[in-house]
């Protein structure tokens, strides 16, 4: 399809060509007629160049865009990567039910969710009647992280952060940009390699209770959100379930051409 765009923009650029030099070589007339060709030619033209530009804007780039990473972020995100049950592992198409609190304690109640990820693309949650997407939440690239699949997309740039101390933790960084807007910061333990916090746009969310699936993945069962210069608790996230898929369900597919 590229190679047809190509082909026409070519055809196109003789065609202008053409026009112009056909023009620029008519034979002497009354001023009247010199005129009104002259209209014709510049309004075949301007339609030449419409058609091209649009082509130009409709050709998609050749290739998707790539990150970069830092050197020295390769082998930390190899160890993080490794920690959460190895890159094969790390889920993709996955459901998972949840318990979602908005508050700074922790009551035991909240709403109870069932949801279909395929992030940072699609979040589904699940209804009586079907599916019901959640367009445009930021939350699913917050899931999208710590599923570690921020780390291994090819769109993303990583490089180092400064270590930090949370509590007593002492946690190493990484921080995230071109795949996810605002850039988000991922730390993680020391001691086991596993992430702990991610500080994006006005939050820092902290991972703990993991869980690890027969498949060897590994993923935080509990969340705790906090607003950036307060620290002040605002929401608790318990995963109850989580179930990789190979594929989503039928329903969710994307149409098939």
């Amino acid at each position: 399809m590229a190679r047809q765009r190509t082909a026409n923009r070519n055809k196109l650029t003789l065609s202008f060509m053409f026009a112009v030099h056909t023009q620029s070589h008519q034979p002497a007339g009354t001023a009247c007629a010199r005129g009104v060709r002259g209209i014709r030619a510049l309004l075949a033209c301007v339609a030449l160049l419409a058609t091209m530009v649009a082509l130009n804007a409709a050709e998609p780039d050749a290739k998707p865009a790539h990150g970069t990473v830092a050197p020295a972020a390769k082998p930390l995100i190899q160890k993080a990567v490794e920690a959460a049950g190895g890159e094969a592992n790390l889920l993709r198409y996955f459901t998972f039910k949840d318990r979602v609190l908005l508050g700074e304690k922790d009551t035991g109640f909240g709403a109870k969710r069932e949801s279909v990820m395929d992030a940072p693309r699609h979040w589904w949650l699940k209804t009586p009647s079907g599916y019901s997407e959640r367009k445009d939440e930021p939350a699913v690239f917050l899931v999208w992280a710590w599923t570690l699949r921020a780390l291994t997309d090819p769109a993303s740039s990583i490089e180092t952060v400064p270590d930090v101390k949370d509590g007593e933790t002492e946690l190493w960084g990484l921080r995230v940009s071109g795949s996810v807007k605002p850039a988000m910061e991922l730390y993680f333990r020391k001691d086991t390699h596993l992430l702990a916090r991610i500080d994006w746009r006005n939050d820092i969310h902290r991972f703990s209770d993991w869980k690890t699936l027969p498949t060897g993945t590994k993923y935080p069962a509990r969340v705790v959100g906090h607003k950036k210069g307060t620290d002040k608790i605002w929401y608790f996230d318990e995963v109850t379930e989580v179930t990789p898929l190979k594929e989503l369900p039928e329903k969710l597919q994307p149409p098939k051409p």
